[in-house]
């Protein structure tokens, strides 16, 4: 694949150190971008076909398995979650593990025992912030000491807690039931940091001391944690550094390498965002405007409150609501990366041995970032959560001098006071709103009579295959006042599944059946709920949960502000033979 032409990138940009708002209703033109253009320093790297064949030897597992199994959490229970102060004492994590007697990673995931009382951390004073670079962006100076870092965790013995065992181990408890609920009075319960309000800080925390940790393997309290840079055109693809040969060319001897890795998502294939399996092999073009426009539409179009972006606080009582990003770009990562011919889809591609991937890392730190530039947006209205439960919810970590602590969501929302900030990074993905295939088509008024209305439907309806219904909206032609007050929501809520299995459900709001494909990069296309294969306890197969979709600017993109309903299609991918949903409707969300 040829070089992107880095001179269609807009100049404006927008990163945690570059604080600006946003206004979304003037942007409407497009992110362009050639897969054709030569010579420029931010080329796509060529794809190294001995690479390739050389893990197809290492891979060469013989025959086929069965379905992946990405594993994500549901809800945990009772507010504030709180990890056990005794981190050894934990039961084996297979939640999720489809089949944990082939587990390579194995499911023993419990950190080496302490004789101490994990204290409270606190932050220490930082002279000089941590720079997380671009991975795709490294000196060469830079990238031979991240890999430097990595050899020497990977050096230490699998007891120490330091080591790169126990640190993908970290994972694996906290994502897969290793532990309960016993500190809040609630043991019966398991600890489960997915799908739900604590996906953002936990991971910040298990980051901030993954790099601390490697910092000072290399005597380095400078080292920031490189971000693999995905919303970015030059950073679509697993960066480079992970697949370069070591050593005498063998593979196995970079720090960085991993042999559980989807061979057919090597460099210079582009990532899908939205995990299309019926868009593989489009063209370098298509698969760069839709994942920008994806990631437009979990940033901006979804998440114009705190529960859309961040998700629910978990409550066993409460059907669990999951956030844009996390159930977005976060998973479709996760499923893309990870080796579908491995019995659990290890490594990036199962929870519980996600950890061992050093990609993974890099991931999150994008992930990370996310959060971070959300909240850059617009800084008035997305805010973090600010009740006493989320502020109050806790972990404990070794911390970078072997020390057991415990650090608490409040005390992680400011990136600066946590010493570390993020290299600034052009984000197209703000000029890549989706425009309509169809403008005025009238369609949910032409449905009248053909398609039923919501108020006519039996539920739960079962989303087998695809369905069509008619949603009223509370009010019409909203004015610009109405509109900064209050965001217009699709919700779909009591969602059911087989946890067992990946789902994946596409929403479509009046989206006209003219036999063209409506991808991501379309305005009918209001987004995706997926659900990567999980089972938190109680029913072993159906789980419950929701999802919403802000639908403002799709109707002002598509002229259908006066209309009366809104034709809602839903769109089954994968997984969806037991699933249904008990609720369908549209409501004014206030924005502040």
């Amino acid at each position: 694949m040829a070089s992107l032409n880095l001179s269609t990138l807009p100049t404006t940009s927008l990163s945690s150190r570059t604080r600006s708002p946003f206004a979304s209703k003037t942007t409407t033109h497009r992110f362009k971008v050639s897969c054709n253009a030569a010579g420029n320093e931010d080329h796509l790297p060529k794809l190294n076909m001995q690479n390739v064949d050389r893990r197809n030897l290492l891979l060469g597992l013989g025959g086929l398995y069965g379905a992946a199994n990405l594993t994500t959490i549901g809800s945990a229970g009772a507010y504030p979650i709180t990890a056990p102060d005794d981190i050894s004492d934990c039961v084996a994590a297979t939640q999720g593990v489809q089949d944990p007697d082939n587990a390579v990673r194995g499911v023993a995931c419990c950190p080496p025992p302490s004789t101490s009382v994990p204290k409270p951390y606190v932050l220490p004073e930082f002279t000089e912030l941590r720079i997380r670079p671009a991975a795709h962006r490294l000196t060469p100076e830079y990238l031979a000491k991240y890999k430097a870092a990595i050899a020497a965790m990977k050096a230490l013995p699998d007891t120490h807690p330091h080591s790169w065992k126990q640190q993908g181990k970290i994972h694996c408890a906290y994502c897969n039931g290793a532990y309960s609920q016993v500190m809040n009075g609630h043991p019966e319960l398991k600890l489960q940091v997915h799908n739900s309000s604590l996906f953002f800080p936990f991971h910040r925390w298990y980051l901030y001391f993954y790099e601390r940790i490697l910092g000072k393997l290399i005597n380095d309290p400078t080292f920031g944690l490189p971000y693999w840079n995905w919303d970015n055109p030059t950073g679509m693809m697993l960066p480079a550094m992970f697949e370069e040969p070591g050593p005498n060319g063998n593979p196995r001897t970079n720090p960085l390498f991993d042999a559980f890795r989807d061979v057919s998502h090597l460099p210079p294939a582009i990532i899908d965002l939205n995990n299309r399996d019926d868009n593989a092999g489009a063209n370098c073009v298509d698969q760069i405007s839709a994942n920008l426009s994806t990631v437009y539409s979990q940033m901006v179009t979804n998440s114009p409150t705190t529960s859309d972006f961040f998700g629910t606080n978990p409550d066993p009582k409460v059907t669990p609501k999951v956030g844009s990003i996390e159930s977005g770009a976060h998973t479709a990562v996760h499923i893309w990366v990870g080796n579908p011919r491995m019995p659990n889809r290890e490594d990036l591609g199962n929870f519980y041995s996600a950890g061992y991937d050093p990609a993974f890392y890099v991931h999150h730190s994008n992930v990370d970032r996310m959060w971070q530039i959300w909240r850059d947006i617009n800084p008035y209205t997305n805010l973090d959560p600010t009740d006493d439960d989320w502020l109050n919810a806790s972990y404990v970590f070794y911390d970078e001098n072997e020390e057991l602590v415990r650090v608490y969501n409040r005390d992680c929302v400011d990136i600066h006071k946590m010493g570390y900030d993020f290299e600034n990074s052009r984000l197209p993905w703000l000029q890549s709103r989706p425009t309509p295939r169809v403008k005025a088509s009238n369609i949910a008024a032409k449905s009248i009579g053909v398609v039923k209305k919501v108020e006519e439907i039996k539920f739960p309806l079962k989303l087998d295959q695809t369905v069509k219904v008619l949603v009223k909206r509370p009010e019409r032609k909203r004015n610009a006042h109405s509109k900064k007050k209050a965001t217009e929501m699709l919700f779909l809520n009591g969602i059911k599944y087989n946890g067992e299995v990946f789902f994946k459900l596409d929403v479509l709001v009046d989206d006209v059946d003219d036999g063209v494909e409506t991808t991501p990069a379309s305005s009918e296309f209001a987004g995706t709920f997926s659900m990567v294969p999980h089972n938190h306890g109680g029913d072993k197969m159906l789980m419950t949960s929701g999802a919403a979709f802000g639908i403002t600017q799709l109707l002002e993109d598509l002229e259908a502000e006066d209309d009366e309903y809104v034709l809602v299609t839903l769109v089954p991918r994968a997984g969806a033979e037991d699933a249904s949903v008990s609720e369908i409707k549209i409501q004014l969300v206030p924005t502040a």
